[in-house]
């Protein structure tokens, strides 16, 4: 099975391509996504990438973790399984949308 990799300290102006490409070096990337913000479409500043093979992906994180990318050092381990979400988004006992009844002026 695969091995994640989680990237973190990326400048905003790294790229999916860009990452994909650089860890191509120490094997077959199977994916490269850097986490965009959806309201913004900006980076968020880190990313994930995977490795078909487990040897691969040690090799990344003991040739990457710490080396330099447009000026900021990478932080490069194993991804930790993401955790499953629960409920379906704030309440805020009334729905959120501020209520207060009829009110006449």
């Amino acid at each position: 099975m695969g091995k994640k990799l989680y990237i973190g300290n990326l400048s905003y102006s790294v790229d999916s391509n860009q990452l994909n490409s650089l860890f191509s070096q120490v094997g077959p990337v199977d994916s490269a996504n850097v986490i965009m913000d959806r309201d913004t479409g900006r980076s968020k500043g880190f990313a994930f990438v995977e490795f078909a093979e487990e040897g691969h992906a040690q090799a990344a994180i003991e040739k990457f973790n710490g080396s330099e990318l447009e000026g900021r050092a990478m932080n490069v381990s194993e991804a930790k399984p993401q955790a499953p979400r629960t409920g379906g988004g704030g309440g805020g006992g009334r729905g959120g949308y501020g209520g207060g009844g009829s009110r006449r002026y």
